[in-house]
């Protein structure tokens, strides 16, 4: 990134093939679109180009670039509550692969699809921790960072995240079973 901060835009490839699969599978955890996610990687790319400047190279570089995907996130979530936001099912993580039976396969598509509605049921908060924590595998102290908290505001905002998730989760499980 000093490079490209340097100028020698041409590095910015090698920071785009390290950071593009990480942040397309943050934005469709918290959009479950897949376009849009697509799109909101471009812009995050788009946003280290105009805002080089700003990188300072003191911390790490992947708190650098999701405290960007985060804000470029938050406008995009407040232009789409402002124009209804419209669920698109039939969309699919193309990132998930599975080898096992068919059984195994539907089972496990049923419940990646049962957390996924839990996961849309939660505040968009705690959806957007539980993304950095669990499917971004990003530190507490990291999370902290980004988030301009301590570390353990960022435990118990998990933990009740985690909870509700849990709730939401057995709750769609009850209605499933019920005829």
């Amino acid at each position: 990134m000093l490079k490209v901060k340097a100028g020698q835009l041409d590095q910015l490839g090698l920071l785009f093939e390290r950071y593009n699969r990480p942040l397309y599978g943050f934005f469709y955890r918290l959009t479950s679109d897949g376009n849009a996610s697509e799109d909101l990687v471009q812009n995050v790319f788009v946003r280290i180009i105009k805002y080089r400047h700003t990188y300072k190279g003191d911390g790490k570089f992947s708190t650098w670039i999701f405290h960007m995907a985060r804000n470029l996130f938050a406008d995009y979530y407040k232009k789409e509550k402002r124009l209804g936001y419209r669920e698109d099912v039939s969309v699919t993580d193309k990132y998930y692969a599975d080898n096992n039976n068919a059984e195994t396969f539907k089972i496990a598509s049923e419940e990646r699809h049962l957390l996924e509605k839990a996961m849309r049921r939660l505040s968009a908060e705690k959806r957007e921790i539980l993304v950095l924590s669990k499917y971004q595998g990003m530190k507490y102290s990291d999370i902290a960072e980004l988030l301009d908290c301590s570390e353990s505001a960022v435990k118990v905002r998990i933990f009740r995240a985690l909870k509700e998730l849990k709730a939401n989760y057995e709750k769609l499980e009850c209605e499933v079973v019920k005829p």
